[in-house]
């Protein structure tokens, strides 16, 4: 019998202490709701989808794809070849393909990155500290080959480390699609 009262009390012990943990975790739900309308803002205000996310052609010209929103640049498209003489220092400084994914300049040619959540070919793998570095720096995870242009990481690294991360938490609640994007393509010699 005195075991059967020790139990009870402590499931009265255990409910009271998660009654008064609600607040608490009604606050930290809020905080999470709120920082990832905080990150969908970021992305839309910056624009993410006009070069991470295909388009489909409409009658009102090209159109997001929401069904492979920002999973970059399509792996199986094929991207035309740059005419010659077109991009240079008197001429055109940059071309893109008919969805945006894809740009010619004098880098050579850059492919969009997949920032769904996929594991394998997006930012599933990725830890907000690395989506920061990668802002900050100009470099794949921080330290890799350089973010070329378009990308605008410069206007996105004075972003606050709150932004960032607000923006990283959007990014990995979207639907994760698998799209091994290509590599750029270097520039070609003279």
């Amino acid at each position: 019998m005195r075991f059967r009262a020790i139990g009870k009390s402590i499931v009265f012990v255990a409910c009271i202490i998660l009654l008064a943990a609600q607040p608490a975790l009604a606050q930290t739900k809020g905080a999470g709701k709120e920082k990832m309308s905080r990150g969908e803002y970021l992305a839309m205000y910056g624009g993410c989808s006009d070069c991470h996310t295909p388009k489909i052609m409409t009658p009102n010209g090209p159109a997001n794809d929401a069904s492979r929103l920002l999973s970059g640049h399509p792996a199986n498209a094929q991207v035309p070849a740059v005419p010659a003489g077109v991009l240079g220092p008197t001429q055109w400084a940059a071309m893109t393909n008919n969805d945006f994914t894809a740009w010619a300049g004098p880098w050579g040619v850059s492919f969009a990155a997949n920032l769904t959540p996929d594991t394998a070919t997006g930012l599933g793998g990725w830890t907000a500290d690395q989506f920061i570095k990668t802002m900050r720096t100009g470099k794949h995870l921080g330290v890799g080959r350089p973010l070329l242009p378009p990308m605008p990481w410069f206007d996105v690294a004075v972003l606050t480390d709150q932004d960032l991360k607000a923006l990283f938490g959007y990014l990995k609640s979207v639907k994760p699609i698998s799209n091994p994007v290509p590599q750029p393509i270097p520039p070609k010699g003279p």
